[in-house]
């Protein structure tokens, strides 16, 4: 089975997030890592792969250059090749530009019997790129699984919703994403991080995708951001004594003047 894994370098949530002069994220300046959601994704290929003998699996990553740093997570996590796009151009490319890359490239990767994505991305959050990379691919897809089963090109996955749990069923190959619910991600093994810097690691540009640079990046997004202002820094907090016994009610008006309760 050929397994491709899309993961994704994200801005690290505990450092200090900015954004560039035209309102997009700084991808480059900060410090980054791969996306936990996808995390997931990556464990479940492997997962896969393992119980498909001769299965293959190739994490996938769209980027600036500090971005093959995910890849290489990938690959230490027991991901067998990586490809990095890496091309200026795609800087700014909004959901629908960001699908389109992603598609051609995993053409170039071939015969994929499965597509695995994370449930969305810890600094977009928006959720929509399987269900758009499922349409240009012209594939089924399955997403937001909490448990995946695969028998022979049959899939099954489990999907948990508010009201009510879901099973949905299709025949590979597929676009699938998972949710934190399938399980925690093995973390590397020092075998894993040494094996991984002899696993082959290629790097595309737009170019090599036969991909157009007028169809990605910002000036094609169909979105943009148009302002941005930095989150002003924390003040002390409101003390609520409550030597009269009117704590209480100090603490519940506090909670409906924020709209809390």
């Amino acid at each position: 089975m050929n397994i491709v894994v899309c993961v994704k370098y994200v801005p690290d949530a505990t450092g200090d997030r900015r954004f560039e002069q035209d309102n997009t994220v700084d991808r480059v300046g900060v410090d980054g890592l791969l996306s936990e959601l996808d995390e997931y994704a990556v464990e479940q290929a492997l997962q896969i792969a393992e119980k498909n003998e001769g299965s293959e699996v190739t994490a996938l990553c769209i980027g600036p250059e500090k971005a093959a740093d995910a890849v290489r997570k990938a690959l230490q996590m027991g991901v067998h090749k990586g490809v990095h796009v890496l091309d200026d151009a795609i800087a700014g490319s909004d959901a629908l530009a960001t699908s389109l890359v992603i598609a051609e490239a995993v053409k170039k990767i071939g015969d994929a019997d499965l597509v695995v994505c994370g449930m969305a991305s810890t600094d977009g959050a928006m959720s929509v790129v399987p269900a758009m990379l499922a349409e240009r691919l012209g594939l089924p897809q399955v997403t937001f699984a909490a448990m995946v089963e695969i028998q022979g090109d049959q899939i099954r996955i489990k999907r948990d919703g508010d009201a009510a749990t879901e099973v949905i069923g299709a025949t590979l190959p597929v676009v699938l994403s998972v949710t934190d619910q399938t399980g925690e991600a093995r973390y590397p093994s020092f075998k894993g991080i040494m094996a991984a810097k002899k696993k082959p690691f290629e790097t595309w540009s737009l170019a090599d995708l036969g991909v157009e640079a007028e169809k990605v990046g910002l000036s094609a997004s169909w979105s943009e951001v148009e302002d941005t202002t930095a989150r002003p820094p924390r003040t002390a907090g409101e003390i609520v004594t409550d030597e009269d016994g009117s704590g209480a009610k100090a603490l519940a008006d506090f909670l409906v003047s924020k709209k809390f309760i």
